[in-house]
C-alpha cells in the first residue's frame, strides 16, 4: 500500500480507538502497533504525528504516547469590530478596501464527489506531467546549491529560457529584462501595483480574467472596461477610453483570450501599442495560454513585447496552465526602469522564488519530456473542444449565439474555454446553482465584467474534466439545468 494512505489509514484507526483510553493515558507502544496493524516503524511515527498535530495525542520521547487531556470548551470571540476597521476609510482614500475574491474562488474550489467540472482553471490531473515533474524535482534537489539563496531576479539559466520563449527567435528579449515570479497571478498583481498608484484607473478588457479585476480592485486601483469582439479589443474604444479615463495602464490577452478565447487580430496588434504610446501608457500582455495551442491551430502571432521596441510592453506568463496547479513559476518581463520597480516590489513583497522550484522547472523544460508534453495537451485539448463542441450543438442546437437558445461565437484554436452567450433575461446564477445540482460545474458570466454586463453568459472549460464522456455527460446535465431554469424553454 502506498505509505501515504497507510499513514492515514493508521492514524483513522487510532482516532476512532482513543475513547478507550482515559485522559492521559498511555497508548500501546510503537513496537506493539506495528505488530498490530502490520505497517511500518515510520508509518506509525506519521500517524502518532498528525494525531498530535490535531491535539489528541501528546508524544513524550522515550516514554511513548498518551491520549491528550480533554481541551475546555472554546470561548466565545467577539470579532464584530473588526466590521469597524476593515471597513473604515480615510477622507482621501481612493477605493474601497474589500476583495471580492469570488470569481476567483469559483474556478478553484474543488467539486463534490460526481460533480463534473466545466469550471476549472486548470488541467485534468491526466493531462499533467506528473511523472516528468516528480523526476524534475528530484533532480532538481540533488543540483549543486539547489537550497541556497537564490538571486534576486531568478536563477540565470531559468531567466534566459524564459527570455528565448518570450521574445522569440528574433532575440527582442535577454536575459536581464526577465523576472522569475512565483506564478502568473503573482506576476500580474506586482505588475498592477508597479504600474498605477492606488485610485488610478485602469483599461481592461470586457470581458475579462476575474483575477485580474480582483487584482486591481485589492490594489486600489478603477477598472475601466473596454468592450471586445471576435477580432479582440475594439482599438476605436480603446482610444477613447484612454482620452475619457486618463489611464496611463491597459491589462490585455491577445492570445485566447479568457473568456471569450479571442485572439487579437494583427491590425488590432500594431494599434494597441500606437494607441498605448500615444497616450504615454503601459500595455500589460497577459500570454497565460500560449503553451495552450490546440494541435490544429495555425501559427501564433509572436508576443507583443516581442514587437515593441519602446518599452511599452510588460509581459506576464507562467508554466503553471500547461503544467500543474502547484507549479507556481512565471515570469515578468519588461524593458527600462519599470523592472527595476517590479523588481524592487516581489523582493519587498516574497524576497525570491524558492530555488528548488527554479532549479525543478529548468529540469522539466530541459528535458526531452516537455516536448512530448506540449505534444500531447496540443491534441488533447483539440479532442476536448471538438467533444465539448459537439455536445453543445447536439444539446443546444447551435455554436453561434444567433438563435433563440445558448451559443458559442468563438471555437478557440487554444485555450481550454468556451464563452457560452445566454438569451436576454436568462438568470445565469440561477442556472449555475441548477447545474451544480443536476451535477455540473459551470462559471457565471457576472464576475468577468468590470461593469454591468451586456448580457448573460456562462464560462465553460473543458481541461478540467477527466475527458469526452464527462463533457459530453456534462453538456446533458447543463441541459436539463436549463431547462429546469428556462420553464422547457
Amino acid at each position: 500500500m502506498h505509505e501515504r494512505s497507510s499513514v492515514a489509514e493508521l492514524a483513522a484507526i487510532l482516532r476512532d480507538g482513543l475513547n478507550r483510553y482515559s485522559p492521559g493515558e498511555k497508548l500501546p507502544s510503537s513496537r506493539a502497533l506495528v505488530e498490530r496493524h502490520r505497517v511500518s516503524p515510520v508509518t506509525v511515527s506519521r500517524a502518532l504525528a498528525e494525531l498530535a498535530a490535531e491535539g489528541l495525542v501528546v508524544t513524550r520521547p522515550g516514554a511513548g504516547a498518551f491520549r491528550a487531556e480533554a481541551r475546555p470548551p472554546a470561548r466565545p470571540v467577539d470579532t464584530s469590530w473588526q466590521e469597524i476597521a476593515l471597513s473604515a476609510e480615510a477622507a482621501d482614500d481612493h477605493a474601497p478596501r474589500g476583495v471580492d475574491a469570488s470569481g476567483v474562488l469559483a474556478t478553484l474550489a474543488a467539486p463534490a464527489a460526481g460533480v463534473i467540472e466545466l469550471n476549472g482553471g486548470y488541467l485534468h490531473p491526466s493531462l499533467q506531467p506528473e511523472r516528468a515533474l516528480a523526476a524534475a524535482l528530484a533532480r532538481a534537489g540533488r543540483r549543486p546549491g539547489a537550497w541556497g539563496r537564490p538571486p534576486m531576479e531568478g536563477v540565470a539559466e531559468l531567466r534566459a529560457w524564459f527570455a528565448r520563449e518570450i521574445g522569440g527567435p528574433g532575440g527582442a528579449l535577454a536575459g536581464s529584462d526577465v523576472l522569475v515570479t512565483a506564478g502568473g497571478q503573482s506576476a500580474l498583481t506586482a505588475a498592477l501595483r508597479a504600474l498605477a498608484p492606488p485610485g488610478a484607473p485602469v483599461l481592461v478588457e470586457s470581458p475579462t480574467y476575474p483575477g485580474m479585476l480582483a487584482a486591481a480592485r485589492a490594489s486600489g486601483l478603477r477598472p475601466v472596461p473596454v468592450p471586445m469582439d471576435a477580432d479582440g479589443v475594439r482599438t476605436d474604444l480603446l482610444a477613447e477610453a484612454f482620452r475619457a479615463s486618463g489611464a496611463r495602464l491597459f491589462v490585455c490577452q491577445p492570445l485566447f483570450q479568457n473568456p471569450t478565447g479571442a485572439v487579437l487580430a494583427a491590425g488590432r496588434r500594431t494599434e494597441v501599442l500606437r494607441i498605448a504610446r500615444a497616450a504615454g501608457a503601459f500595455v500589460v500582455e497577459d500570454d497565460f495560454a500560449r503553451r495552450l495551442v490546440h494541435e490544429d491551430a495555425p501559427a501564433l502571432p509572436p508576443t507583443l513585447i516581442a514587437d515593441d521596441p519602446d518599452g511599452t510592453v510588460v509581459h506576464v506568463c507562467s508554466l503553471t496552465k500547461a503544467t500543474s496547479p502547484s507549479l507556481r513559476v512565471g515570469a515578468l518581463a519588461a524593458h527600462g526602469p519599470v523592472f527595476d520597480r517590479l523588481r524592487a516590489i516581489q523582493v519587498v513583497d516574497s524576497f525570491f522564488v524558492p530555488r528548488p522550484l527554479q532549479e525543478a522547472a529548468l529540469e522539466l523544460v530541459g528535458s526531452p519530456a516537455w516536448s512530448r508534453h506540449l505534444r500531447t495537451i496540443s491534441g488533447q485539448l483539440a479532442v476536448r473542444r471538438d467533444a465539448l463542441a459537439a455536445a453543445l450543438r447536439m444539446r443546444f442546437g447551435a455554436t453561434e449565439p444567433s438563435g433563440p437558445g445558448p451559443g458559442v461565437r468563438i471555437v478557440p484554436p487554444g485555450g481550454y474555454h468556451f464563452w457560452l452567450r445566454l438569451p436576454d433575461g436568462t438568470d445565469e446564477e440561477a442556472l449555475a446553482g441548477a447545474a451544480l445540482r443536476a451535477g455540473v460545474a459551470v462559471a457565471p458570466g457576472r464576475p468577468y465584467f468590470a461593469a454591468e454586463p451586456p448580457a448573460p453568459h456562462l464560462r465553460l472549460t473543458f481541461a478540467s474534466a477527466a475527458g469526452t464522456a464527462e463533457l459530453s455527460e456534462g453538456a446533458r446535465r447543463l441541459r436539463a439545468a436549463y431547462e429546469e431554469v428556462a420553464g422547457g424553454g
